[in-house]
């Protein structure tokens, strides 16, 4: 049993800004394995950090821990206008995935949000909450250890798959309910499916694909995932979960592209490539710092 002395220590880490970024991610980490309300208030504090990408991290990881009692501080966070748009957006769906209906009316609320990526992440959380009311609150168990934002589609056909994925004329839940189905269908196939995917309207779409790429780890991804990476007008959140992704991944051509923006002007693309070549060196064997978290916090099945 974790005292709560050995909880503060830990927090006392996370809130820190001298410390290095993959202490403070090691920290965290471990608050959100442990649970309950200290561990909450700890992560909670550390959303007055500069570090979009540690915020984007707290917000996402309070979602994945669905304890409701994370959510007044999720609530002010979207609603700060100050904060990053990924971090607003990271909160809001972590309140979607905690799924309690308490917070339904103001996630319709900021449905329409002025930024973009907030407000269709909201709309995707009332879809989500309003399918878990349709189907009983539950969930059934998939391959991977995420919450996500929308249940897996039933079909299982990939080519049919592809084409929900890809058509942006569909509501974004469908599509995303294919991008799921496609990732835990897995193989090649589907890899490149979902890679077409880092081309569509949506950043918000686009940031996901990204992040189930680094889930699947399949190196046939590599080539799109190093692409959009490079593209230094593309959304830092889209450049953000490319990089990680590539960790994920851990081929030779991961490692080239990573390094090629390891001094990104970017701070978000930075610091994703400073926590994705940690990961690279652990997937190769060479080292570990704090990739194995990670992987755990993204729901990478070990």
């Amino acid at each position: 049993m974790v005292t709560e002395q050995e909880v503060d220590a830990i927090g006392q880490t996370l809130v820190d800004p001298k410390q290095p970024l993959q202490a403070r991610f090691r920290a965290l980490f471990t608050l959100r394995g442990l649970g309950g309300p200290g561990a909450i208030a700890w992560i909670s504090q550390a959303f007055g950090d500069d570090s979009a990408l540690l915020k984007h991290e707290l917000a996402y990881c309070l979602g994945q821990m669905q304890d409701a009692r994370a959510i007044p501080v999720l609530v002010d966070v979207l609603q700060d206008t100050r904060q990053e748009p990924m971090v607003r957006h990271e909160a809001g769906e972590a309140l979607g995935a905690i799924g309690d209906p308490e917070v339904l009316e103001l996630l319709k609320q900021y449905s329409s949000d002025p930024v973009i990526e907030v407000a269709e992440t909201c709309q995707l959380a009332v879809r989500r909450l309003e399918w878990l009311q349709q189907h009983g609150g539950e969930l059934a168990a998939g391959p991977y250890l995420s919450v996500d934002p929308a249940p897996p589609a039933e079909e299982r056909d990939v080519g049919r798959l592809r084409e929900v994925l890809l058509d942006e004329s569909r509501p974004l839940f469908e599509r995303y309910r294919a991008m799921f189905a496609l990732r835990n269908a897995g193989g090649e196939e589907a890899a490149l499916a979902l890679a077409e995917g880092l081309h569509c309207g949506s950043a918000l779409f686009r940031h996901e694909v990204g992040y189930v790429l680094g889930q699947l780890q399949h190196e046939a991804a590599v080539p799109q995932l190093a692409a959009a990476l490079a593209r230094c007008a593309e959304n830092p959140m889209v450049r953000h979960e490319c990089a990680e992704a590539l960790g994920a991944i851990a081929r030779p051509a991961c490692l080239a592209a990573l390094q090629a923006h390891a001094d990104d002007p970017e701070r978000v693309v930075r610091e994703s490539c400073e926590v994705a070549l940690d990961m690279y060196e652990h997937e190769t064997g060479r080292a570990f710092q704090y990739a194995d978290g990670l992987e755990q916090l993204r729901g990478v099945p070990s």
